[in-house]
């Protein structure tokens, strides 16, 4: 996830902005503390000047830092200049694990991976996020929580290296206040590795990590290495490969990553999540030789990649894979001529034998003709790459012609007569079907998310023994919703549509038109004893029984819990107690009608937060369900807030993300982050988002539920 903070580089984009490099900084040096993106002249006069100062500023910074590079030669770190392309992999996404047939779907993944993106180099296994907080599970539990456990992870490792594919964990440093490990969170991170055998750790929200780890990886794995999110200074290239490129603001003249003028063997992952244009980003990695972030499931919102920008990666992909040494050699030259078109722009790649220029095209029309000014070389052949064809230059001109699509890319190499590559020809031809596939559509795929049918049970007469009836409501209800990275629904009405997160942790509320039959609903969430009544009754075993219940000791509830609400079930646990009692699961207008009354009070008792009606605790610590009588709801229904969270059939999917409504709050909050799922009492109002996966996931010591019945 990503934290605002303003930095002296933060600032000096700003600046550089509003001031224009080429106009007013044409004559200067560049200053030592660089922005992440060193922002190029608009003036191709400056250019010569601005290339100058691009050599003679690293040449300082190498010898303030005393930089070397050791880490970089090591054999077992070679892997990362092959690291372009990154998908970040919410292991939730039903594209990754099937719940149906209990499996990763690894190949799967990494097919749709090639048909649309030319493949991944690494994955980003992440975890616990949005879910962590929801109780006292830290984000090593979400690991170890995963179907299969730490092995089954560690099989899906295999599956990924079995196709050539690194994979990453994720490391939380704002996680202290869920359950603690008992070693340092390094320590538990250098096991984690052993465990899953990884490649590297992402470290979210940090711009670099501490120099123990480097000494703690080593001893547990080779060429383990570590990447930071927020903007790595350059002091710490030396012991980090990778770094994000989130965000960053660029130059009209596409402008040269810092971090990767330092060290051209540093991978950087350009990324700019809420998007839907990733065609800023796309250009930023051509033109400096440098990778891309794939992330379309934000942490439960759907941020997908348009047609264009998948074809452009499509077409990067292959190229950067064949000359990955030449995108990780030193010999570079920035901002070569390009003219007559003013919006394209090339960087030049050289060897003794070859010569790559990576081009883009700032405009939004299509340019072709004359590209590339360069001197003509008869000792050499040319070749359009993208195009998958040779080429003959106009040695009148001196000139490379080609088209490009709108923001798109293009790609001219010249090698020897003497040193043309082996399979050049099989990859021209490759190319050359890529380039049938090109397209302008920017319109980003939309998913169709589903609510899950319900089915009724039979039609009361009367409210059975322990069930309050609530009166039919058609009309505006207020939902509330804590603006974060989740989201909120996404009907097949468009009823709500996800947002990105402009402003964290601020309450939004939403109007839902309902139309709610008559109905009863349970007076208490269903308790231990209730849920010990069935099991004696049905013998009920869940398909799968991890965390079922693992609050019980030896399968009997623990002594004097008999009337708390029963946790550690899923939605289908639920559901299986809800058809043997003839009832199901309410909707959550259901449950937030019979909590609030139509006249839609903040909390079931009123429209202000009073001690000594409800479950006060925030450690997890529940109470019997009818113990605060003062806490009642308009119709008399007990325990409503605050002491459980309460599965509701509000069920949702998209095919990629599934989830459900919970609503009620808990007596569990994590607290010194802004990161954690919503904990501690909540109105009746509040609707929570908890992402579905696995019931060795799902089920949680702060979950319950309640039945209803249709009259």
């Amino acid at each position: 996830m990503y934290k605002k903070q303003i930095s002296l580089g933060m600032l000096l984009v700003v600046a550089n902005i509003f001031c224009g490099y080429g106009d007013n900084k044409k004559a200067q040096g560049l200053e030592p503390d660089q922005p992440p993106i060193i922002l190029a002249p608009t003036n191709p006069k400056d250019w010569d000047e601005f290339r100058a100062n691009l050599h003679e500023w690293k040449e300082q910074t190498v010898k303030r830092i005393n930089y070397r590079g050791d880490l970089y030669n090591r054999p077992d770190f070679q892997w990362v200049i092959n690291n372009f392309n990154c998908s970040f992999l919410m292991l939730d996404d039903e594209a990754f694990y099937d719940p149906v047939n209990q499996r990763y779907r690894v190949d799967e993944f990494l097919d749709d991976g090639v048909k649309r993106f030319g493949g991944y180099n690494s994955v980003i296994l992440w975890q616990a996020y949005p879910l962590i907080g929801i109780d006292n599970r830290n984000q090593f539990d979400f690991y170890r929580d995963m179907p299969g456990g730490l092995e089954g992870l560690r099989e899906v490792t295999r599956a990924f290296h079995a196709r050539g594919v690194k994979v990453f964990i994720d490391y939380n440093p704002w996680d202290t206040g869920t359950r603690r490990e008992e070693m340092s969170d390094i320590d538990a991170l250098a096991e984690m590795v052993k465990a899953i055998d990884a490649d590297g750790i992402f470290l979210d929200t940090l711009d670099h990590g501490a120099d123990e780890f480097r000494m703690k990886l080593d001893s547990v794995r080779a060429g383990v290495i570590l990447e930071s999110e927020l903007d790595l200074p350059v002091e710490e290239i030396a012991t980090h490969h990778s770094s994000w490129g989130q965000e960053f603001s660029d130059s009209k003249v596409p402008g040269i990553l810092r971090n990767k003028w330092i060290e051209q063997r540093h991978i950087q992952h350009g990324i700019e999540r809420w998007s839907h244009d990733n065609s800023k980003e796309l250009q930023t990695a051509w033109i400096n030789g440098s990778g891309i972030m794939i992330w379309e499931n934000i942490f439960g919102q759907w941020v997908g990649w348009n047609p264009r920008d998948s074809y452009i990666l499509k077409t990067m992909s292959p190229l950067q894979q064949r000359f990955a040494g030449l995108f990780s050699s030193a010999n570079r030259t920035p901002l070569v001529d390009t003219n007559p078109f003013p919006n394209v722009y090339a960087s030049l790649w050289e060897d003794a034998n070859s010569k790559l220029w990576t081009l883009v095209n700032r405009s939004w029309v299509t340019v072709e003709g004359e590209l590339l000014h360069i001197t003509i070389d008869d000792d050499y052949v040319y070749f359009d790459l993208v195009a998958g064809r040779r080429i003959t230059p106009d040695k009148t001109s001196g000139t490379l012609s080609g088209k490009m699509i709108p923001r798109g890319i293009g790609c001219f190499y010249a090698c020897k007569k003497t040193a043309i590559p082996a399979g050049i020809d099989a990859f021209l031809q490759k190319m050359a079907s890529l380039a049938t596939e090109a397209t302008s559509d920017v319109q980003a795929p939309f998913l169709t998310t589903k609510l899950r049918e319900v089915t009724p049970t039979r039609r009361y007469a009367s409210p059975p023994a322990g069930m309050v009836e609530i009166e039919p409501m058609k009309g505006d209800m207020d939902v509330v919703f804590t603006c974060r990275e989740p989201g909120y629904y996404k009907s097949t009405e468009d009823e709500f549509i996800n947002r990105g997160i402009p402003t964290p942790r601020q309450p939004v509320t939403m109007v839902r038109h309902v139309n709610v039959g008559r109905f009863a609903i349970d007076e208490t969430p269903v308790t231990n004893r209730q849920f010990k009544v069935f099991l004696d009754a049905t013998n009920y075993q869940p398909r799968i029984k991890t965390h079922f219940l693992k609050h019980w000791i030896n399968g009997q509830i623990p002594p004097g819990k008999e009337d708390h609400p029963v946790v550690y079930v899923c939605l289908d646990d639920a559901r299986a107690y809800a058809q043997w009692a003839g009832k199901r699961l309410p909707r959550e207008e259901e449950w937030q009608l019979a909590a609030g009354g139509k006249e839609q009070l903040t909390y079931p008792w009123g429209n202000r937060l009073e001690k000594g009606k409800y479950n006060e605790a925030t450690d997890g610590t529940t109470t019997p369900v009818k113990a605060f009588p003062q806490g009642r709801s308009p119709y008399g229904i007990w325990d409503m807030c605050g002491n459980t969270w309460e599965l509701t059939e509000s069920e949702y999917s998209d095919e990629r993300i599934h989830f459900d409504i919970l609503k009620g709050g808990s007596c569990f909050r994590a607290e010194g982050s802004i990161w954690y799922f919503d904990g501690g009492i909540q109105s009746v109002k509040f609707a929570a988002k908890q992402l579905l996966m696995y019931p060795g996931v799902d089920r949680c010591a702060t979950v319950g539920f309640r039945c209803v019945v249709d009259m």
